[in-house]
């Protein structure tokens, strides 16, 4: 396998601009190496941060298989190989007694 080129510039599918690439696929898999392929350093960072609202918000076990695969669409979504909405991040549960009549019993 030849050495990771420092200088490997591909065109960024998520940013739409050349930028190098990364140093070697993020995942051992045709995934990992179309991300290799057609993400950038800069735009993979971005999803690095961006994943950590995923996995908070829906408390996603990234051992599970369930988990992974969830990751796994996002992933294809944000970068732009899928179509489809991302799941939302902002959710907030509803606040339990928000109408002031929580516990009362007549």
């Amino acid at each position: 396998m030849p050495a990771n080129d420092p200088d490997r510039i591909i065109h960024c599918i998520k940013l739409d601009k050349d930028l190098p690439g990364l140093a070697k696929p993020p995942f051992p898999s045709d995934l990992g190496k179309r991300i290799f392929a057609e993400v950038s350093q800069e735009a993979w960072e971005m999803w690095l941060k961006e994943s950590v609202k995923f996995i908070n918000t829906y408390r996603v076990d990234l051992s599970s298989r369930e988990g992974a695969e969830f990751m796994i669409k996002q992933i294809k979504i944000w970068c732009g190989f899928e179509t489809g909405d991302l799941a939302a991040t902002a959710w907030t549960p509803p606040k339990e007694g928000e109408d002031g009549h929580e516990g009362h019993k007549h």
